[in-house]
């Protein structure tokens, strides 16, 4: 079973205020010192934090519920009770906050170490002490803490990178993602290997590296429900450049292409707007010295790569590298 969680519903409830107190003061020689009751304490707030050593929300779905402390009832001389602890809750980068029942968009988090807060703590309530005047000198009158919010969140993940890797189930993206970073995808000759999204780091020089994640693969239909794509689809609509991978052994890679980007397109007009390069991967099934049939009908230059031998995919890097640069300087945080 897979254990890449990328979409939960949790609960999260704040803590209740502390109800303020009714006291007098009542001392030896004060035997009618007037009203003491305290306040209640705040209910503790339920906030998320981004923490980048997080990469799923696997630990939602263990925990469905999620409560903060609620406040001390008040106390006597005018002390006021404790206030609940604020309950932090870390979730991975990338995390899209929604109420599940209205649909709000409550926060996109993106930056490490991030705060937002989802649900508030109660007011305390008053003690007596707020309510003495100089015609009610003893007033058995305090009031009670505030409920704390109560929400259902609909927590999507949308994993960060730079590049992201697009192409037809079995075209060689795990392969490659596997070659030029230390990532391990699962990879075998059937389609549908990828089962959940996958992160590497590749190294485009001394001091210089960019996030690559390769997503299961599509198929025509996959924005409208079809194979596994569009389950995984929001992913690439973080990343800064896409890189299309098409075996090169496809006899149509223009129509191919089409069929890939239409069906980004039409999840996410954005995608379309996207800087992208084309990679026909597996060379080494090629006849030496053949190229690729119907290379002279695509449009965009295609880089024809080797993820065994490693033709090319050098060039395809520092290729990737210069966009990656190119983005960062006009975007510092992907959206």
């Amino acid at each position: 079973m897979s254990l890449f969680i990328d979409e939960v519903d949790c609960r999260v409830r704040a803590g209740d205020g502390g109800h303020g107190l009714i006291a007098f003061l009542r001392e030896k020689y004060r035997p009618n010192g007037g009203p003491c009751g305290g306040d209640g304490g705040g209910g503790g707030s339920v906030i998320l934090e981004v923490d980048s050593n997080l990469h799923t929300l696997l630990d939602f779905r263990n925990r469905p519920v999620f409560r903060a402390p609620r406040g001390q009832h008040g106390l006597g001389s005018n002390c006021t009770g404790k206030s609940g602890e604020d309950l932090i809750v870390r979730v991975p980068p990338g995390t899209v906050v929604h109420d599940a029942d209205s649909g709000e968009l409550l926060g996109d988090l993106t930056e490490a170490g991030r705060r937002l807060t989802v649900a508030r703590g109660g007011r305390g309530g008053l003690g007596n002490q707020h309510f003495a005047t100089a015609t009610r000198q003893a007033p058995h009158r305090a009031t009670d803490g505030g409920e704390g919010e109560r929400r259902t969140l609909r927590l999507t993940l949308k994993l960060i990178a730079d590049v992201g890797l697009v192409g037809f189930p079995n075209a060689g993206k795990s392969t490659l993602l596997a070659a030029v970073s230390r990532a391990r995808p699962r990879i075998a000759d059937y389609p549908f290997t990828t089962l959940e999204p996958s992160l590497g780091i590749v190294s485009a020089g001394e001091y210089a590296s960019f996030v690559m994640a390769d997503i299961p693969g599509l198929i025509e239909g996959a924005s409208e429900g079809k194979g596994l794509g569009l389950q995984f689809l929001r992913h690439i609509e973080r990343t800064r450049v896409l890189l299309f991978v098409i075996e090169c052994t496809d006899p149509e890679p223009d129509r191919a292409l089409a069929t890939l980007r239409d069906e980004l397109a039409a999840h996410a007009p954005e995608l379309a707007r996207k800087p992208f390069l084309l990679a026909l991967t597996k060379a080494d099934l090629l006849p030496p010295g053949e190229a690729p049939p119907g290379i002279s009908r695509l449009a965009a230059k295609p880089y024809i790569i080797s993820s065994h031998s490693g033709r090319a995919v050098t060039d395809v890097i520092r290729e990737l590298w210069r966009l990656v640069q190119a983005e960062r300087s006009a975007d510092p945080a992907p959206r």
